[in-house]
């Protein structure tokens, strides 16, 4: 586990099951993913289940936060790239837990164990331009601006421009 003042970030349990159908059928954030369908709990379960915390082999690791004992969001590690020593880092938090800078901590705590731990130069990751919330987290956690993808993500008939963060360790 990975220990901060108010949270902590754990590998998922059986008992996330419900948080995890929240979140990932949450159809107001899929417009930051690439989410098309909703996940069935059986779907959902079989992950949890046969979940493996080997970021090297799997080449991505999701962690859990948790606050006095009940998920709070899930933070993943993906694109994992040894080589390059670099990895996409994406978050989610609960609406009804939003506004309490537990994102924050839990990217400070997650940076920290990519740098100290996996031993990476950088995490990055895209954030569409209008998404106001997110791109103040990771500008408050140090990422830094690095480029835009324009026209990268579709919004029904719309095309939005995505701005790429990056941490530099």
């Amino acid at each position: 586990m990975l220990r901060g003042p108010r949270l902590i970030l754990r590998a998922p349990e059986p008992s996330d099951l419900d948080a995890f159908c929240r979140w990932e059928n949450d159809t107001s954030a899929w417009e930051s993913g690439s989410t098309f369908a909703p996940l069935s709990r059986h779907q959902l379960y079989s992950y949890i289940a046969n979940y493996s915390a080997d970021i090297v082999g799997e080449h991505q690791l999701r962690l859990v936060a948790e606050v006095d004992g009940s998920p709070v969001g899930a933070i993943d590690l993906f694109d994992f790239d040894a080589l390059n020593a670099r990895c996409g880092v994406g978050i989610i938090i609960d609406p009804a837990m939003r506004g309490r800078h537990l994102a924050l901590e839990a990217l400070t705590l997650t940076a920290d164990y990519a740098r100290r731990r996996l031993g990476l130069r950088q995490l990055w990751c895209h954030v569409a331009e209008d998404n106001k919330a997110s791109r103040r987290l990771f500008e408050a956690a140090g990422f830094e601006i690095s480029g835009c993808l324009r026209s990268w993500l579709r919004r029904g008939a719309e095309f939005k421009d995505v701005v790429i963060y990056q941490l530099l360790f």
